[in-house]
């Protein structure tokens, strides 16, 4: 700390000391989930910090992992994620790209219109008749298609793709590409930073998604994993209970450890996922938000 005077060497000393308490009050309940679905369920019924596991078992995670209504759940979660993220950025991406471009009659219209989805909407009446006279209701495609497209995250990509240089698209022209060539040989290349930024938005928002299982899935087999999760939190005897696991016939589980253990095993995706688009999402976020 060489030149730095005494109130900076404060004001350092300070800051590290909070950010390190703001970091160990934002880890500490997903650590506490963690020791708590790795111990003994007797022994963690007696409470505690859970900075270690009381005793070690993995029978919670064998529970849930057997549990059929947690699988199918998981199972429905992944497909919707993917279909989703996929179409999800695609369509942003297209759409995006279109309304950045001058040369598009209409687009400050488009534009226009975009944002106004952003505050104003049909409400969730019209939105559940919708989706009933399309025939999507009790369909993975009522859990997919609504959500894949958002106001915002088109006009984040369309602040990106106005910082690419024109002349990359005029020196193309030249060379005899058309537009989509440009954008799929040129544009999206140069675009992963944002890409992988709003592919990481739209993988959450589908993983974590609730309200769409509540409203137009009947049949419990399609249920996303979030609706499981209540389920299996509300009612864990019952929902162990459809999968042959008796809670009061196993030594190592309780109630408590198993839905910890449903909390972990479905936080763990997205949590291994993350780093590997961390440095594009920094940077995506970055310039996506200050270009334009």
């Amino acid at each position: 700390m060489v030149g730095i005077t005494k109130g900076e060497r404060v004001f350092l000393i300070f800051n590290y000391l909070f950010m390190s308490l703001l970091v160990i009050i934002m880890i500490f309940p997903f650590w506490y989930l963690i020791m708590g679905s790795l111990s003994d369920a007797k022994l963690a019924a007696g409470g505690g910090l859970f900075l270690l596991p009381e005793g070690f078992s993995l029978d919670s995670y064998t529970a849930i992992l057997q549990n059929s209504s947690f699988l199918s759940g998981f199972k429905t979660t992944v497909i919707t994620t993917l279909a989703g993220t996929f179409l999800g950025t695609f369509f942003t991406a297209t759409t995006a790209y279109a309304i950045s471009k001058k040369r598009l009659r209409g687009a400050k219209l488009f534009s226009f219109l975009i944002l106004f989805t952003m505050l104003f909407n049909g409400g969730l009446i019209p939105n559940y008749l919708l989706i009933k006279e399309l025939g999507m209701m009790n369909t993975l495609w009522a859990l997919i298609l609504p959500n894949a497209i958002s106001a915002f995250n088109i006009f984040v990509m369309t602040s990106f793709f106005r910082g690419i240089p024109d002349t990359l698209e005029e020196a193309a022209k030249i060379d005899g590409a058309n537009d989509l060539t440009i954008f799929f040989r040129i544009v999206l290349p140069l675009s992963k930073p944002v890409l992988a930024t709003i592919g990481l938005f739209i993988a959450v928002f589908y993983w974590n998604e609730f309200f769409s299982t509540v409203l137009y899935i009947t049949d419990k087999e399609k249920w996303q994993l979030q609706a499981v999760l209540r389920d299996l939190i509300s009612n864990t005897s019952q929902v162990l209970q459809s999968s042959g696991t008796t809670i009061g016939f196993q030594k190592n589980i309780s109630e408590s450890t198993v839905r910890m253990a449903a909390i972990i095993v479905s936080t763990l995706p997205i949590l291994i996922v993350y780093p590997f688009l961390q440095k594009h999402f920094a940077k995506g976020a970055m310039i996506g938000s200050i270009k334009g």
